[in-house]
């Protein structure tokens, strides 16, 4: 990927940076959450100053992100390439916080 390619990136309070492409954002927002769209903003905010942190119990790479927006929380679901970088793979909105191990976060 191009630098130029990125849409945004977003540094994680983990320190890792997480990007996202104007065309993988565009298949976000049209194709697995079209209800995302108007989310931009927090979905960042997810990312940048979460709420909480879980790691899939799936794969020991991929991290969600919550951020509660009031009656809702933004999920931003990254997959950590290594340690100082990553990829949005999906950002929703759900109700409750996934099973996973908490990830904390040293300030």
């Amino acid at each position: 990927m191009k630098p130029s390619d990125v849409y945004f990136e977003v540094e994680t309070p983990l320190g890792v940076r997480i990007r996202t492409t104007r065309v993988y954002w565009k298949k976000i927002i049209k194709v697995k959450h079209p209800i995302i769209a108007k989310y931009e903003a927090q979905v960042k905010d997810s990312l940048a100053r979460p709420d909480e942190i879980r790691r899939s119990r799936q794969d020991s790479k991929v991290y969600l992100y919550y951020k509660d927006i009031g009656d809702i929380y933004v999920c931003s679901v990254c997959d950590h390439i290594d340690k100082i970088s990553g990829y949005i793979i999906t950002a929703y909105l759900t109700k409750r916080i996934r099973e996973g191990e908490k990830v904390n976060v040293e300030n």
